[in-house]
């Protein structure tokens, strides 16, 4: 029998559904639960041929125990490896390398040095740092947020650059970048499971938080076509399962504004129910699927395009 197991933190309403909907299904020789742990030794293997992440990003103990996991043969949704050494700012670099549109973007240096180093450890640096060609680049207004950061925590938005200053100096140790605003007449959020399943949600991030999918945007068909390709190629090349995806659309131009939420939110009270019953339905088919290809012992992981090549040379050369 292979099991499906869920991961999971303070959320209530999607992980319970995911195991009802798996169990209703009833596959031949698969069942699923909520993961349970008691101890975690070294290369032992987990008893599960799949894992649905949706906490480790929160909890460093979940992360080291998907990757013993993952090292002896289960399908971890999604790939730790690569979620530990992903960031929002890499995202916005490949993304330009595949064609899709992003807005301008720069990385900025942390304001306060971080533990266990001097100015020293900056040498590399030149002070001060461009700011002017930086402020040129982006413009403004612009959002500062942190490089790796996600729920919208520590995002500003800045007016100038006499705002940036004071701002900035309130940011700490966290390494930020400082991003264009995209003034859209159109905004969607977009599931994507298992780098092939698409689902477009209209959703408006000015409005308060509750009432963000109440949003409606009369927009074209053909539109829509290149957001679910650019949502697509996005996660086929980074490997995501199981992620969202945002869009900002300007002059009918959808700029990928968020594309780095491995554990997006998929709580039915705040994204309704019919996006509920869609991202149910479809991860539960996804993991079925992947339960199925499992293969005990291997790799099972999902690597994207990005990294692959490196992979199938490393093969080849061995």
């Amino acid at each position: 029998m292979k099991k499906i197991g869920i991961l999971f933190g303070q959320e209530n309403t999607f992980p319970q559904a995911f195991v009802d909907r798996i169990n209703r299904k009833n596959p031949p020789g698969i069942l699923a639960e909520f993961v349970t742990i008691d101890k975690v030794l070294q290369g032992d293997a987990s008893d599960y041929a799949v894992i649905v992440d949706r906490i480790s990003q929160d909890v460093p103990f979940y992360r080291a125990y998907l990757k013993n996991a993952a090292a002896s043969g289960t399908a971890v949704i999604n790939n730790p490896f690569w979620w530990s050494a992903d960031d929002k700012f890499f995202n916005n670099a490949l993304a330009e390398k595949i064609g899709v549109h992003v807005p301008k973007t720069a990385l900025l240096p942390s304001f306060q040095h971080p533990d266990n180093t001097n100015e020293k450890s900056f040498r590399n640096l030149i002070y001060p740092f461009d700011w002017n060609g930086i402020f040129e680049y982006v413009g403004f207004p612009a959002f500062l947020k942190p490089y790796d950061g996600g729920g919208w925590r520590n995002v500003y938005r800045l007016a100038d650059k006499e705002e940036f200053f004071a701002i900035h100096q309130q940011t700490g140790q966290l390494v930020m970048m400082l991003q264009e605003e995209i003034d859209f007449t159109a905004y969607f959020r977009c599931y994507c499971i298992g780098g092939k399943y698409v689902h477009i949600m209209p959703y408006n991030p000015r409005h308060p938080h509750a009432e963000r999918y109440q949003a409606g945007f009369d927009v074209s068909d053909t539109l829509l076509h290149s957001i679910e390709a650019a949502t697509i190629s996005l996660n086929q090349y980074l490997g995501y399962d199981f992620n969202t995806v945002e869009f900002a659309v300007r002059d009918n131009i959808p700029y990928a504004i968020d594309f780095c939420n491995p554990a997006p939110d998929a709580d039915i009270h705040s994204i309704g129910p019919e996006n509920f019953e869609w991202v149910v339905e479809t991860s539960a088919q996804y993991a079925i699927e992947r339960a199925q290809k499992q293969e005990p012992g291997r790799d099972n992981l999902t690597w994207g395009k990005f990294i692959s090549p490196g992979i199938m040379k490393k093969n080849s050369a061995d």
